[in-house]
């Protein structure tokens, strides 16, 4: 079984548009009309569930919800399939928001909510639980931002607890959450750097710097280090070497990048959870990711699509 925690999880409200147009003088100028929306509950361990379900991969989602919308997030998942155990606090779970501007949907406007503030009591009813699901756990993915109130500690915690079980440890997160987590060796890396191209103080920007950075995390005793390098391509490092994951796909073709990352994550997990190598992992994780990416709808479901498309990956060691 596969355990998703996603902290500070989300309702997603996305926008497409044609033109964003931004105020300066009128009113006239800054009415921006949407030509189509979605809303759908969001996270990226959420996400991670979400698709997981989809290919039939038994997975149970944790984290803390609260309000009208944590019972949104609640219901989506539950409607996809998807077993919840969320710890439920007294505030209203948060919402991002994320514009799309036709010609321009590869470069999405995201505007994220801080998420609501979770006391100590919340933690610990949340550790109790935790600890009781790493009874079944095959591997525990510990994605997304960390809500106001709670150590940048934890996800090391957890992912110590998730280890001592016996569970293989995924982190998907950005900043000190996911510094203080490389700690405990986690056997996937995937750092967050939309806001950040940061990891411990060492820059992401080019493809020395990501190679550097990750062979530094290997070093210290992650098992693999995946860092977004390109829109249509990462780079994946190992003690056995660096890889890099590329897909022909053009920026034109996209959609909606939101969750495509994720989707990219979750593919990776499904197809190691299965005993397949890490290069088809990489392979079905990128073509998941693009597929995801080139339809309006957040998280792909068609994994024949899926299959057909690993074909066209490419997963070149460097």
């Amino acid at each position: 079984m596969i355990i998703t925690v996603t902290l500070n999880p989300a309702i997603d409200k996305i926008y497409w548009v044609d033109k964003l147009k931004m105020a300066r003088e009128t009113q006239d100028e800054f009415l921006t009309r949407a030509r189509n929306s979605d809303t759908s509950a969001g996270g990226k361990g959420v996400n991670i569930s979400i698709f997981l379900s989809r290919l039939g991969v038994e997975n149970v989602a944790m984290g803390f919800v609260g309000g009208y919308l944590g019972h949104v997030v609640v219901r989506d998942l539950r409607n996809e399939g998807v077993t919840t155990n969320f710890v439920w606090v007294n505030a209203e779970t948060r919402t991002n928001v994320v514009v799309l501007e036709r010609g321009h949907e590869y470069v999405p406007i995201m505007i994220d909510e801080a998420g609501p503030a979770i006391m100590q009591e919340e933690i610990s009813r949340f550790i109790r639980r935790y600890k009781r699901m790493l009874n079944r756990a095959t591997w525990v993915i510990l994605a997304g931002s960390l809500p106001p109130g709670v150590d940048a500690d934890l996800y090391r915690v957890l992912a110590k607890m998730a280890e001592d079980a016996g569970a293989r440890v995924v982190i998907s997160a950005a900043g000190d959450a996911l510094g203080h987590a490389l700690l405990a060796a986690p056997y996937i890396v995937k750092p967050d750097i939309r806001e950040t191209l940061v990891v411990n103080d060492l820059p992401l920007g080019t493809r020395s710097e990501i190679i550097a950075a990750g062979k530094k995390a290997v070093a210290d005793g992650a098992g693999v280090v995946i860092v977004s390098h390109e829109v249509t391509g990462d780079i994946a490092i190992t003690a056995d070497g660096v890889w890099e994951i590329s897909a022909p796909a053009k920026t034109t073709q996209f959609k909606n990048f939101v969750g495509a990352d994720d989707v990219l994550l979750g593919g990776i997990v499904h197809m190691l959870n299965k005993g397949e190598s890490l290069e088809d992992a990489l392979r079905f994780g990128m073509a998941a990711g693009m597929l995801s990416a080139e339809s309006d709808e957040k998280i792909c479901s068609d994994i024949g699509q899926i299959e057909n498309n690993m074909e066209t990956i490419s997963v070149r060691k460097l």
